[in-house]
């Protein structure tokens, strides 16, 4: 019998710890996500079965760690070798079981990218917070606060819209930063959040890359209101709201790297942002020829398996190839962001454009996955019980964020032909 271990992972370029970790986080999967999650649709608004798997997961078993230096408690990725691969194995194997627990997961560490990973840590603010994940073993969120309500995705559009429309403002008064602004749709925001990287300006309407400002904002701080989770099509376990900072200050060093550099690396963001959407998608469509295989082995059609039928194998070939594909070309991204002395630095316009490209590919294979999938299961496609209609909502959502297919045609379409309006 086949299965999800048949589809290629390019063996030379696992971690040494892939094994082990792939073990525990599959285990994890199979008995604490996948017995339940069909419920989670309506527990999007209090995480009743959803948090203890998160607690699990990131608490007990320390998955929201790994990034911290080794002697703060952490698990010291950040400088390693194979941290962008490791990552992606575990984004993919969490979304196995649901990817809206894949992006929720993988956002914890999207912020503490900026000051833990090699060649830029910021060791004052790791040791700022390593506390907050490290000295527990509760799950703690944190959140990337881009989007606002009149820009949508512009402000991933640094190539062109260069910062100009960022709204919320960052000011030096003394020795702190004073933070006003309204956010939307963090993943990890509706309630739940713990520290928030904000993106911000410190000149409103400016489009100098120095006015561009990642700060971190404690949850707790004094003047940040967080909204209640909004009701979306899927990825109840990925809770998205309404954040407001009102004169919130917090210290001068709060803020990332400064003038230049704090761009710089928030690029790099984007790019590890599109890699792991990879294996967010890669890992639900794991799941759904898991489903698949079994609904096509035992349902038959003129006495025998469904599958044996010549137009039927067709389609299952289509799908097979699609998740070959896009498995490949995900560990094939996630090597190269790891051997930044072959492909160049992380935040360089060739892997930002190059893993736009992997993105919106793999989400347009995935929608028309799952399409298919449901097609082959007819009534049954749309049944709750056999879980490819939670998977088609979910990926749909994959599609849209990041700026959508659209901004990461134009990143593309740049890069290879040298656009300069577009």
């Amino acid at each position: 019998m086949r299965t999800i271990d048949d589809f290629t992972r390019p063996l030379e370029y696992l971690s040494p710890m892939d094994a082990p970790l792939r073990k525990v986080v599959r285990e994890w999967a199979d008995n604490e996500v996948i017995p339940h999650r069909r419920k989670f649709d309506e527990d999007y608004e209090e995480h009743k079965l959803i948090e203890p798997a998160f607690d699990k997961l990131m608490g007990e078993y320390g998955m929201q760690r790994v990034l911290f230096p080794s002697d703060l408690g952490g698990w010291g990725m950040g400088g390693s070798n194979y941290f962008a691969t490791a990552a992606y194995m575990l984004c993919e194997e969490v979304s196995r079981a649901d990817s809206g627990m894949g992006v929720a997961f993988a956002v914890v560490h999207w912020p503490l990218l900026l000051i833990c990973v090699e060649p830029h840590v910021n060791r004052e603010l790791c040791e700022e917070f390593a506390p907050i994940f490290c000295s527990t073993t509760k799950a703690r969120f944190a959140a990337n606060a881009m989007t606002e309500p009149q820009g949508g995705a512009d402000i991933e559009n640094m190539d062109i819209v260069r910062g100009s429309t960022i709204q919320t403002t960052a000011v030096l008064d003394g020795d702190e930063w004073v933070i006003n602004g309204h956010k939307l749709w963090p993943t990890n925001s509706g309630g739940v959040c713990d520290l928030f990287g904000v993106v911000c300006t410190t000149r409103a309407g400016s489009n100098d890359p120095d006015d561009f400002a990642f700060i971190f904002v404690p949850a707790d701080t004094p003047g940040v209101t967080q909204g209640p989770p909004y009701q979306k099509a899927g990825m109840a376990a990925d809770k998205n709201g309404d954040i407001w900072f009102e004169n919130v200050r917090v210290p001068r060093p709060y803020r990332a790297h400064g003038p230049g550099e704090d761009l710089k690396y928030f690029k790099e963001m984007v790019a590890l942002g599109n890699t792991m959407s990879v294996a967010f998608a890669g890992g639900a469509l794991l799941n759904v020829y898991e489903r698949l295989y079994e609904f096509v082995t035992e349902t038959t059609y003129k006495g025998q398996p469904l599958k044996e039928h010549d137009a039927v194998a067709g389609v299952l070939a289509d799908i097979a190839t699609d998740i070959e594909v896009i498995r490949v070309v995900g560990y094939q991204n996630a090597r190269m962001l790891d051997r930044t002395d072959l492909y160049g630095p992380r935040w360089g316009e060739e892997l930002v454009a190059k893993s736009r490209a992997y993105k919106y590919y793999t989400c347009d294979r995935a929608m028309d996955v799952t399409g298919k999938a449901m097609n082959l299961l007819s009534n049954y496609g749309a049944d709750r019980d056999w879980d490819i209609e939670k998977h088609w909502r979910d990926l749909k959502i994959v599609q849209l964020w990041l700026g959508g297919k659209q901004l990461g045609q134009a990143e593309v379409a740049r890069f290879f032909f040298d656009l300069e309006t577009v």
